[in-house]
């Protein structure tokens, strides 16, 4: 598999307003972003609502995907994983049902907090069988599982294992060692919305950015601006793209990208499922006056 680089967009859920999956609305939206200078999409992350979706509504939401970025000849990666090795070992191997998935996203194992030494053997477990290659999905905040440069490092070296994307909310020292030390062909995308722009700036790949569902051109141009060393520019775009990913961040994710997103017209409807709510007003009005 070729390294993967550029801007991925973990694509919302859509819902009508009844409630149902707005599928047409979802693929309009898939070609919309490539449209707009991303590289490709990730299917069934957190920002797509994956934890309340039934089976049926994953596997339509994977379909879709899956055939715009066939159309496109755009790189998907499919999100998926639980705290239970065996249980995301069958959602891995379920995915040799799209050919079109290039590699999955999986999340480190969450709230049972099993260690490094656990976090390490739970990825070999997986990558030893996969169907496609793994990204890990470092985010300590949701997890509570807090990840050394070192245990990284263990873990870049696995086969199987083609990235991370790293969302620990800040540049700490380990993401500082493990851009300093990865091994070759490892990519790191940015996650955390708000320090992408820092982390492309130490040499990161690219992104896999909520906040870029809005001005999608401009934050593919960031990573590109960063990709060509041009710093300056980077610095410039970086700083006004993070005041606008705090604002679309400043409930839970996704409720006021699609807030935005349905006042832009591009959804039917701004719904979210329980347990999250619909955004207020005045993060809505916020988010849109920083639009670029």
């Amino acid at each position: 598999m070729d390294q993967l680089a550029g801007l991925f967009i973990p694509l919302i859920t859509p819902f009508t307003e009844h409630g149902e999956v707005a599928a047409e609305a979802l693929e309009r939206l898939a070609h919309r972003v490539l449209d707009d200078g991303a590289a490709g999409l990730v299917a069934l992350g957190t920002t797509a609502e994956s934890a309340t979706l039934t089976d049926f509504e994953r596997a339509e939401v994977l379909t879709i995907c899956s055939r715009v970025c066939r159309q496109r000849g755009a790189a998907l990666i499919a999100g998926t994983g639980t705290n239970d090795t065996a249980r995301t070992a069958a959602e891995l191997r379920a995915l040799a049902q799209y050919p079109d998935v290039r590699a999955a996203l999986v999340l480190v194992p969450y709230y049972t907090r099993p260690g490094e030494a656990g976090v390490i053997e739970h990825f070999r477990a997986l990558a030893g069988n996969a169907p496609v290659p793994l990204i890990i999905y470092n985010i300590p905040h949701r997890t509570g599982q807090q990840l050394s440069w070192g245990a990284l490092a263990r873990l870049a070296e696995i086969p199987g294992v083609a990235g991370i994307k790293q969302a620990t909310g800040a540049l700490d020292l380990d993401t500082i060692d493990m851009m300093a030390s990865r091994p070759a062909g490892f990519s790191v995308l940015g996650g955390d919305d708000p320090v992408i722009s820092p982390l492309l700036a130490l040499g990161a790949e690219g992104a896999i950015s909520a906040s870029a569902h809005v001005c999608t051109a401009e934050f593919a141009r960031l990573v590109s601006l960063w990709r060509d060393a041009r710093a300056v520019d980077g610095r410039e775009l970086g700083h006004r793209l993070a005041s606008l990913s705090r604002a679309l961040f400043a409930e839970p994710n996704p409720v006021v990208i699609k807030s935005v997103l349905h006042r832009m017209g591009q959804i039917p409807s701004a719904a979210v499922r329980l347990p999250l709510l619909p955004a207020n007003l005045e993060s809505t009005e916020q988010a849109l006056r920083l639009v670029v």
